[in-house]
């Protein structure tokens, strides 16, 4: 697979492949947009079928993160990083370190953080080898693990998308489906739960589904049904791409709104969406907020816990203006956020060229 010919490829700055035979490191990073600052992204850890599939995940993933900053106006462009291998057996630290060496070659041009498979721990030791690294527990503006606050970023758009779609300014009795109850996906189920919402799960991993329903109440069923469940809401926390020509015409919810990247298998799912009455929140817009959180640390700053919380709830404000221009307009949701996010990046790359000229004149 070429990454110019592929169809996820968007004018990357740059795609740098990462091996380290002593480690066992096989990696990819794919910086996507510095226009509007250093670019930002998690490293995820997954067991990917073929290194076709890992180049695709990176591309898109990398857009995503582009368009995500720009749309949470956090003056960062977008990046991410994939480690092939099965986080659960090929992770060490010796690995994390290989890894950490190669985040410093590039000088700051993009800068690392926790993703799927990755934890606080392993972030400490690419911490160790380079200083371009985000979401630890230690250090003088460390955020910490960023999963709360995407989950509460999600918990906020789900609410908005309610307000929207059905009218109603309170999650009581509303019935959630959420694929994949790990660190985003159970903290999302706690505070919907506590809003009195009503939740189904399901996760490839049986113990964290026997904790959602021990401790919150939650109702189990398989991970082949919980697409198709006759709920409210459907809150993808997992992989992507669960919207496709397979799923679309067996879904029975109303709104889709998760934390999961990615969520739309093709563009054109979007319109699919729009046409059966179904209100998407575009992933990269309602997941953000642990990319918030993160952001101040990359600038240096220290915000307690409660006050970042607050600056994610702007995701609701970002939401709701993206939900009222797509009514207005006739237009999919993610069409709307896509050229949002698009005309933002344009104006930050004209600055930057403008900057680049002024110096050289």
């Amino acid at each position: 697979m070429s990454v110019f010919s592929s169809d996820s490829f968007d004018n990357h700055e740059q795609v740098m492949f990462c091996s380290d035979p002593a480690s066992g490191l096989k990696a990819i990073i794919a910086i996507h947009s510095t226009a509007l600052g250093p670019s930002v992204g998690g490293v995820r850890m997954w067991n990917y079928e073929s290194e076709e599939e890992a180049i695709r995940d990176v591309l898109r993933l990398s857009r995503g993160m582009s368009y995500k900053n720009a749309l949470a106006n956090l003056n960062l462009g977008g990046g991410k990083a994939v480690i092939i291998g099965d986080s659960s057996k090929d992770k060490t630290p010796e690995l994390m370190r290989a890894y950490g060496r190669f985040i410093d070659s590039l000088g700051g041009r993009y800068i690392t953080a926790e993703d799927m498979g990755m934890t606080t721990a392993d972030m400490a030791q690419v911490a160790s080898q380079t200083k371009f690294v985000a979401g630890l527990e230690e250090g003088a503006a460390a955020s910490g693990d960023p999963s709360p606050f995407t989950s509460h970023g999600v918990l906020i758009g789900i609410d908005a998308a309610v307000r929207h779609q059905m009218g109603r300014d309170n999650l009581n009795g509303i019935r959630v489906a959420i694929q994949g109850v790990g660190h985003v996906g159970y903290a999302l189920a706690q505070e919907l739960v506590h809003r009195g919402a009503e939740i189904i799960v399901a996760d490839v991993v049986k113990d964290n589904v026997a904790r959602a329903v021990a401790e919150l109440g939650a109702t189990a069923v398989s991970t082949a049904e919980i697409l198709f469940q006759d709920v409210d809401v459907l809150a993808p926390c997992a992989m992507g791409a669960i919207v496709n020509d397979q799923t679309l015409p067996l879904l029975k919810c109303r709104i889709i709104a998760g934390s999961a990247n990615n969520q739309l298998a093709r563009t054109d799912h979007g319109q699919a969406l729009r046409a059966r009455g179904i209100l998407y929140a575009p992933d990269y817009v309602i997941n953000a907020g642990g990319m918030i959180s993160v952001a101040n640390e990359v600038h240096g700053v220290l915000v307690p816990h409660d006050e970042a919380m607050k600056m994610v709830e702007k995701i609701g404000h970002v939401l709701r203006r993206i939900f009222a221009d797509a009514d207005a307009q006739g237009l999919p949701t993610e069409a709307i956020a896509d050229q949002t996010a698009e005309a933002l990046i344009a104006a930050g790359k004209a600055e930057k060229s403008g900057r680049a000229q002024s110096a050289a004149a």
